[in-house]
C-alpha cells in the first residue's frame, strides 16, 4: 500500500468519480481504476460498489475513508508542526548588544528579521562590552553584538562584521577643531575623558598614547560612549572613541568629530557561545545583521578600513 493508492481512494471518495478524481490528480482515469483494484486487492474487501455508472463507497470503504481521513488529518499536523520549527515559531532568540548597537543596527535587523520570520520571539539585553561578553559567553545570550578594542574575548567565537578606526571627539567650540585630523601629540595636557581602568577602549587609548609620549589630564570616566560624548559635549574635556557611537551621538549634540592618529582600529562583531551548536534562528538573524550593515552604517564608512 503506497501513498498513491491512498490519495487515489481519498479523492475517488471525495469526488464520487474516477473520471474528477483523475482530473484532480492530473493523471489518466485508467489509472485511477488500476489505483483503486490495487488498493482493494490489498486490503482484501471493495472500496466501492458500481451501480451503472454511479460509484458509491461500501459500508467496508466508509469505514475506511474514517480511518484515512484521521491518518491525513495526522499528516496535515506534522506539515503544520514542520512549517512551525521552519519560520521558527515559537522559538526564542536572546540577544545581548552594546546600548549605541542595540539602539542602531540591531534595531534594524530585528525589524528586518521579523518581517520575515514573525512567529519568532526576540529578546534584547543591553549592557556595557564587558557584559555582553559575559551574558554570551555564559550561555545567557545566544548571540552579541559588540566593539571590540583588542582581541578576542574569552569563551567566545567572534566573526568580524566590520573595521573602523576611532575619533577624536570635542566640544563645538574647542581650540582643536580648527584642526582637521587630529594627532596624539594634540592632546597634550588636555583634559580627557576616558574609559574606566581595566576597560578595553581604556587599554587600547591608554597603549597609544604611551606609545607616543603623550600624557592626557583624565577629569572623568565612564564605560558608555553615549556618556562620554554627552561630557564632552557639555565641554568637560575631550575623547578619543569608536565612530559608530561618536557619530550617531553627533546626531543628537553640539559635537565635533574629526579623524584620529596613529589609528585605532577597533571591530564590530556578532558574538557566539564558544561550544554549544549553532541554530538555524542564530545563523538566520545573524545573515540578517550582516545584511544591515551596509546600509544602516553608511555614515561610518569614511572610518571604515
Amino acid at each position: 500500500m503506497s501513498l498513491k493508492h491512498i490519495e487515489a481512494f481519498r479523492v475517488v471518495m471525495q469526488t464520487g468519480s474516477m473520471t474528477e478524481a483523475a482530473l484532480r490528480l492530473h493523471t489518466s482515469q485508467p489509472q485511477v481504476s488500476r489505483l483503486i483494484s490495487q488498493l482493494e486487492a490489498i486490503v482484501g474487501f471493495a472500496l466501492f460498489q458500481r451501480n451503472g455508472t454511479r460509484l458509491l463507497p461500501s459500508i467496508d470503504g466508509k469505514r475506511f475513508f474514517q480511518d484515512v481521513e484521521k491518518a491525513f488529518a495526522g499528516l496535515n499536523g506534522l506539515e503544520a508542526a514542520a512549517s512551525n520549527i521552519r519560520t521558527f515559531g515559537g522559538d526564542r532568540l536572546a540577544v545581548a548588544a552594546m546600548p549605541r548597537i542595540a539602539g542602531g543596527v540591531l534595531s534594524k535587523a530585528v525589524v528586518q528579521f521579523k518581517r520575515d520570520y514573525p512567529d519568532a520571539l526576540l529578546t534584547i539585553h543591553s549592557g556595557a562590552a564587558a557584559t555582553v561578553n559575559t551574558w554570551v559567553s555564559s550561555g545567557l545570550c545566544e548571540l552579541g553584538l559588540a566593539i571590540l578594542y583588542d582581541g578576542d574575548p574569552p569563551g567566545t567565537n567572534v566573526i568580524t562584521l566590520m573595521n573602523m578606526d576611532c575619533v577624536c571627539v570635542l566640544p563645538a567650540h574647542h581650540p582643536l577643531t580648527k584642526k582637521k585630523q587630529i594627532k596624539a601629540a594634540d592632546l597634550e595636557g588636555e583634559a580627557f575623558v576616558s574609559f574606566p581602568l581595566g576597560s578595553g577602549p581604556r587599554e587600547r587609548i591608554d597603549r597609544v598614547l604611551i606609545a607616543e609620549g603623550i600624557k592626557t589630564r583624565t577629569v572623568l570616566e565612564s564605560d558608555l560612549g553615549a556618556s562620554v560624548c554627552s561630557l564632552v559635549d557639555a565641554g568637560m574635556g575631550i575623547s578619543v572613541i569608536n565612530p559608530l557611537a561618536a557619530l550617531e551621538e553627533q546626531r543628537n549634540l553640539d559635537l565635533q568629530v574629526r579623524p584620529f592618529r596613529p589609528a585605532i582600529t577597533v571591530r564590530l562583531a556578532i558574538l557566539l557561545p564558544p561550544d554549544a551548536p549553532h541554530s538555524r534562528l542564530v545563523a538566520a538573524f545573524a545573515n540578517h545583521v550582516r545584511s544591515v550593515i551596509d546600509s544602516a552604517l553608511e555614515h561610518v564608512r569614511p572610518y571604515r578600513r
